[in-house]
């Protein structure tokens, strides 16, 4: 499939799947320079603008070693970006580390997953069909 893209900023990168075929999301990079203190979070750049389908919404992921190595992650994971939408975009990055996290221009910083997507139209009834589960939620299953 074929997305169209707009760079902000010319000299940003283009996404890319950094292993081929064998990736599923694509990463992308900051625009710009931030300082992340522990437990602060900032919105960061990415220098790029895309055109999704209807039909279609892309999603925004962390980068599971920069969660694991330094405590970095996407604040509002899964961040959704609705077909409509024709701004830059942005990445809320969160540091849960106990140490200030430096992101420098070029750094990846988020995953890119386009999903197809389903509308719904609601439909009003009296009651539900009855499941084995029933109510029960919120780790009612307990331990085994």
């Amino acid at each position: 499939m074929e997305l169209k893209i707009k760079k902000v900023d010319p000299e940003i990168p283009l996404p890319k799947y950094q292993h081929g075929k064998e990736d599923a999301g694509m990463d992308l990079r900051a625009a710009e320079k931030a300082f992340l203190d522990s437990r602060e979070y900032k919105l960061i750049k990415t220098g790029i603008k895309v055109a999704i389908p209807h039909g279609y919404a892309g999603f925004i992921y962390p980068r599971s070693g920069l969660a694991l190595k330094k405590g970095v992650t996407v604040l509002n994971a899964d961040g959704v970006i609705d077909p409509g939408y024709r701004g830059e975009i942005g990445v809320i990055l969160i540091n849960h580390g106990q140490e200030g996290f430096e992101v420098q221009k070029y750094d990846r910083i988020a995953q890119f997953i386009l999903h197809p997507v389903s509308r719904v139209e609601w439909q009003k009834v009296q009651d539900l069909t009855e499941s084995e589960r029933g109510t029960g939620g919120f780790g009612h299953s307990g331990r085994k």
